[in-house]
């Protein structure tokens, strides 16, 4: 069940991004070509040139947003961790369908954002809080990996 959804999401999320980025018009898009090195091929989240990925504006609301819900859940020590799950999956949902991005940037995002995924559908499907309270600190470890990688 839990692979099935992961798969789902994952071509909801490409399907997502490649519409989103038909709808655009010509005039604001931009054409990257590049070629993949054996790092980008991997699940190996990398810098651009030592850099940060750029992230578009219209997604960066909803990653800050389900941060700023994980990181109020621990310091309010938190119990109710399928609500945490509900709202950052809402979060998540938003993010895909706000998706424009193209080129090397948006292939990284996924390296990250794949992983957390996972991690978020853990916390749904956990049983108890101390299994909760584990997630939720790998939940805010993957945002500290966004912000090492992203701007």
């Amino acid at each position: 069940m839990k692979q099935t959804f992961l798969i789902a999401l994952s071509v909801f999320t490409l399907i997502s991004c490649k519409n989103n980025s038909e709808t655009q018009s010509p005039e604001n898009t931009t054409k990257i070509e590049h070629t993949e090195t054996e790092a980008q091929k991997s699940d190996q989240l990398t810098l651009n040139n030592n850099e940060k990925w750029l992230v578009n504006d219209e997604m960066k609301p909803h990653i800050l947003k389900g941060e700023e819900l994980v990181t109020l859940y621990i310091k309010e020590n938190g119990t109710d961790y399928k609500q945490l799950a509900a709202n950052l999956k809402e979060e998540n949902s938003k993010l895909i369908k706000s998706c424009t991005m193209k080129g090397e940037s948006h292939e990284e995002l996924h390296k990250w954002l794949h992983p957390h995924l996972e991690i978020v559908s853990d916390l749904e499907n956990a049983t108890e809080i101390p299994q909760a309270q584990e997630i939720v600190q790998k939940l805010s470890a993957s945002y500290e990996t966004y912000h090492q990688f992203f701007n």
